[in-house]
């Protein structure tokens, strides 16, 4: 039985191909900024919830937002950032806390 099936053509050697180089994704940090009205409890719980962050990591994050007025709860490629601001932002609203949330690029 004989090949019927040709895999080249003329000019093209199927031993070379071109290397290219995949970019790593862009990476943005999610921020928690602080405000005078959101209680630490519901901060804490919102980096539990969205971040899985443990108790003591979380307890970290939140002083460092109530000290230094926002921290970096994570980094994420683009996608995935703006899915957890969407969340935190959603959550904090049914909730009524004006907690923000926003990301910036690294």
């Amino acid at each position: 039985m004989s090949n019927q099936y040709q895999w080249s053509a003329p000019g093209l050697d199927l031993l070379e191909h071109e290397k290219t180089k995949v970019k790593p994704p862009a990476m943005y940090n999610v921020i928690l900024n602080n405000d005078d009205y959101t209680p630490m409890d519901f901060v804490i719980e919102i980096l539990n919830r969205f971040f899985s962050m443990d108790l003591e990591s979380a307890t970290q994050v939140m002083l460092k937002v109530h000290f230094d007025g926002k921290a970096i709860c994570g980094t994420f490629t683009a996608e995935v950032a703006e899915t957890k601001v969407m969340q935190v932002s959603m959550h904090a609203k049914q909730n009524d806390h004006p907690l923000l949330c926003t990301m910036e690029q690294v």
